[in-house]
């Protein structure tokens, strides 16, 4: 299978053009005033690192890394220009030092460098459009995301921990100090920002302390799962679900085999529960993969995650159900002979009920299931249990499906049917007819029935009726 996720494989991350100046104008408040507790008089006028000796560069490196804790106030382009460019193109200095490797980084450094970016990037996110609204019920997809206006600052903040991060300069013994469990829960945090911009940045932080910090990574995982409970059964809104889901991608994609009971638990107690919500769709490509991915080290979890997809199978909305049923195929694909017996029956209750969907997608869905190879071949060794239970809707659809193209699928899956095993088919034909003589017959007594009670009522001509004045 080949990963959705290559932007956490090779490269680090997206490069941004350090030279290019940042876009100008931005309507909303990113680091407010109450923010910026520092005057932008002291922004001291420092060398550049190539005009001092080497041996004072780290001090250098020090004293820049202090200036760029100063804030600014964004909601007003026009206010403290200058100084704002003076970080920015200081910041851009510390990202270009730090990526040229010059020499091991002190633990003074690291200290401070830390401090600095926990000052600029740890904040209160502004309320979700939602919450400003009062719309609760407004489509998450429809919404415009937020955009942070001190990004130009940001970005650049993001850059250089992230170059931090990967560095081979960074010990990790002396950095796990400062990025310890309170830093990484806090970056967590920030995983419900609006602004996409950030959330690619946060990811592709996230997995790189996964990587190199191994002392976090129970810590990483049980973190993400508690996100994830709240959105669940709590709030149903978070920004970052999808971004979460395809670090976690990466990380199962690691796990050793036989698999830890922890992370079957976290399947079933997480993942699986994540096709609950409304806005499944907003990340359903990433939780698919993860969830395939499961399958895939561990064919036995096949029944489980199958069993877990039936136990939230949309109702009403169709939209869900084609997504449901295309995962439903990728799981499918890793599924053995053993597991798919297990759960055939209500299985394919639940595809025959999809088949006769008035939704046309629904049903077109559900029948490009007999294009995949490997499935059909489960369902020929087991057409005894599921030619009966799926005949009925064949029938229906062929019967009275108002979609063309439903009806030309129906009749290739009839077909296919009927090559595999005649007998069975004219079978289970047979008993169609008897089931369906049966149920004219049944309607046709309480049609008759119904008759003889409208006939007593009118020959009793109301006498024994209850007046209510």
């Amino acid at each position: 299978m080949v990963s959705v996720f290559p932007f956490l494989g090779g490269r680090i991350s997206r490069r941004f053009d350090l030279n290019t100046q940042p876009a100008g104008g931005a309507a909303n408040t990113g680091a407010g005033p109450e923010r910026s507790n520092l005057h932008a008089a002291v922004m001291e006028i420092l060398p550049v690192f190539k005009d001092v000796p080497v041996s004072e560069r780290q001090n250098l490196f020090i004293r820049k890394l202090k200036i760029c804790c100063i804030l600014f106030d964004f909601s007003d382009t026009l206010k403290s220009v200058r100084e704002k460019e003076m970080k920015r193109q200081t910041l851009i200095e510390l990202v270009e030092f730090m990526q040229s490797g010059s020499g091991k980084i002190t633990e003074a450094v690291q200290e401070e460098l830390i401090r600095m970016v926990s000052v600029n990037i740890f904040r209160c996110l502004p309320p979700a459009a939602y919450e400003n609204t009062g719309a609760e019920n407004q489509d998450p997809e429809e919404e415009e995301p937020y955009l942070e206006p001190s990004w130009p600052h940001l970005q650049i903040v993001y850059e250089l921990l992230l170059r931090y991060v990967v560095s081979s300069e960074t010990d990790t013994k002396i950095a796990k100090r400062y990025i310890d469990h309170s830093f990484v829960l806090k970056l967590l945090d920030l995983f419900d920002s609006e602004d996409p911009r950030e959330r690619e940045y946060l990811k592709t932080i996230l997995h790189r302390i996964y990587g190199k910090f191994m002392v976090h990574r129970p810590f990483i995982r049980k973190a993400i799962n508690n996100i994830f409970y709240r959105f669940i059964f709590e709030t149903e809104r978070h920004s970052g679900i999808g971004e979460l889901l395809e670090i976690l991608g990466s990380i199962i994609n690691g796990f050793a085999l036989p698999m830890k009971e922890e992370h079957k638990l976290f399947l079933v107690r997480a993942l699986i529960p994540l096709h609950k919500p409304k806005q499944v769709s907003l990340y359903h490509q990433q939780l698919s993969y993860c969830i395939t991915q499961f399958v895939e080290k561990d064919y036995k979890l096949a029944d489980t995650v199958i069993r877990g997809l039936l136990k939230y199978w949309p109702v009403t909305n169709c939209q869900k159900e084609v997504l449901f049923l295309g995962e439903l195929e990728e799981v499918l694909e890793f599924t053995q002979l053993a597991e798919f017996q297990r759960c055939m029956v209500p299985l394919f209750r639940q595809i025959g009920r999809c088949l006769n969907s008035s939704h046309f997608q629904v049903a077109e869905r559900a029948l490009f299931l007999w294009n995949n190879e490997h499935i059909v071949s489960l369902i020929a060794q087991n057409r005894s249990a599921i030619f009966p239970i799926i005949f009925e809707a064949l029938e229906k659809n062929m019967e009275s499906h108002w979609n063309p193209a439903v009806h030309g699928l129906t009749a290739n899956v009839k077909k296919m049917f009927l090559e595999m095993d005649n007998e069975l088919f004219e079978q289970c034909e047979r008993q169609y007819i008897e089931k369906s003589a049966n149920a004219k017959g049944l309607e046709e007594q309480r049609e008759l029935l119904w008759k003889r009670l409208e006939a007593v009522a009118a020959k009793s001509g109301g006498e024994d009726m209850v007046l209510v004045s």
